[in-house]
């Protein structure tokens, strides 16, 4: 899945509500039950005509509101927040945490964020917990702006929808107090997607020696000691399934929902490969595969593009490699807190409207992950960034990520090429399979052999 940790994140921790930081109190009050208490009462006086004019009342109230957002570290930034502060007047408290952490976290603790910014194969886990509530799509101006992908899983008609937890299996609900998935799309979405991509393998290719195009390839003996692989359960299985099918030891009914046998097999021949040295480490941050890439330590490896253009933009050669099976992906989205209402409720629309419009795209663009809202997006690129990025057209001049730092230099082609070719060549979706307690402790048994 899932980047958890990015280059010059900063996780801002969510702070309580009667923190120093929620901006004083009133009357007793924290200023959350402040702003709830006034929007009532505004309410209440609009009804009997006692005022006029409340919607710039309302608006600017819209403008005080200050919202907790948590999630994984690959999209909760605080540019996206200081972005979102200038253009709204929203305050957002952000928290980043690792994948396990944020699913924990989303079930556990529901009164401790009003934004979850979570994996769709996390929402498999979340959403029939009923800690989070549908959202109504006809709130949001730029609903019709998103991938298809989100919508009906397909690129386009002659798409094959892929295995595992495809946002579109787990992105829509039948009514707005429903928990369960809806087999096709209706007016009420899980989460509203933000971002996603298509992951393979990165390389060395000055270390490796010779053309990679096979998972399989990372179980050469002739990189013994050189390889590693992710270790976050619910997408390590993923990987291990692409290499063990490209091997021939294993023939899944579906990689993305393994049954028992299907994820022992898996696991045995993890356990052997590791057993004959085959993997130099297991990483679960951004920084360690970037660390393993760069020292040479490892030459091929599970890993993200934006950690192969961090690699890159030290001088190091390193390739993000295609592979003749396809693509392993994963897409994340921002979903709303049962508890939210009023008027927080409303920003927090205004939010993910916002969200979708086109800057927070183009500045996730610039850091190798593709907007769930491609076409918004494009009005913040420049004709050389969405020609490099998304139509896989040979970089003009140099690219650069959203801090202004040289990625990739004129003349390169983004490793895999267009959108239309990465993301319609995925195999896979990170996934939460029926045996999923079974998978994670045969994986854990795996790390500890």
């Amino acid at each position: 899945m899932t980047d958890d940790i990015n280059p010059g994140t900063e996780a801002a921790e969510s702070v309580p509500e009667k923190s120093s930081q929620n901006t004083g109190k009133t009357f007793g009050m924290s200023r959350r039950g402040f702003l709830k208490t006034t929007g009532a009462l505004a309410g209440a006086a609009v009804g009997s005509g006692a005022i006029t004019g409340f919607p710039m009342i309302w608006a600017q109230n819209i403008k005080n509101v200050t919202l907790r957002q948590f999630g994984t570290g690959v999209s909760n930034l605080n540019a996206i927040a200081q972005k979102a502060k200038e253009d709204l007047g929203i305050n957002l408290q952000l928290t980043a945490l690792d994948s396990d952490a944020v699913s924990q976290r989303a079930i556990t603790q529901p009164n401790s964020y009003d934004i979850a910014d979570i994996e769709y194969w996390i929402a498999k886990k979340v959403f029939p917990a009923g800690v989070m509530q549908p959202m109504d799509t006809r709130r949001l101006k730029n609903y019709d702006k998103i991938s298809p992908l989100f919508i009906t899983g397909k690129l386009n008609e002659n798409s094959v929808i892929a295995q595992g937890t495809a946002p579109h299996k787990v992105g829509f609900v039948e009514s707005s107090d429903s928990t369960s998935f809806a087999n096709e799309p209706t007016r009420w979405m899980t989460l509203i997607p933000t971002i996603y991509n298509a992951d393979t393998l990165g390389i060395r290719p000055d270390l490796v020696g010779r053309p990679i195009t096979n998972w399989r390839d990372i179980m050469d003996p002739a990189f013994r000691g050189k390889t590693s692989i992710l270790n976050i359960p619910s997408i390590g299985i993923m990987d291990a399934a692409m290499i063990c099918e490209s091997m021939g030891e294993v023939k899944y009914g579906d990689k993305g929902n393994m049954t028992r046998a299907e994820i022992d097999a898996t696991i045995e021949v993890l356990k052997k490969a590791k057993a004959d040295g085959q993997f130099r480490a297991f990483w679960k941050s951004f920084d360690e595969s970037v660390n393993l890439m760069s020292s040479g330590e490892v030459v091929i490896q599970s890993m993200w593009s934006p950690a192969v253009s961090a690699v890159r933009a030290k001088g190091i050669p390193c390739k993000y490699q295609p592979l003749e099976e396809g693509y392993r992906a994963w897409g994340g989205g921002i979903g709303l807190a049962k508890h939210l209402s009023g008027l927080e409720l409303d920003a927090a629309y205004e939010y993910i409207d916002w969200y979708l419009s086109g800057w927070v795209g183009a500045y996730l663009t610039r850091q190798g992950y593709y907007s769930a809202a491609p076409e918004t997006s494009k009005a913040f690129l420049t004709e050389n960034e969405w020609g490099y990025w998304i139509e896989g057209k040979e970089a003009q001049n140099d690219i650069t990520n959203p801090d202004g730092k040289v990625v990739e230099t004129a003349g390169i082609v983004r490793d895999g090429g267009s959108y239309e070719e990465r993301m319609g060549s995925v195999a896979c979706w990170n996934s939460v399979m029926d045996e999923d307690r079974h998978m994670v402790r045969k994986w854990n048994e795996f790390i500890a052999s």
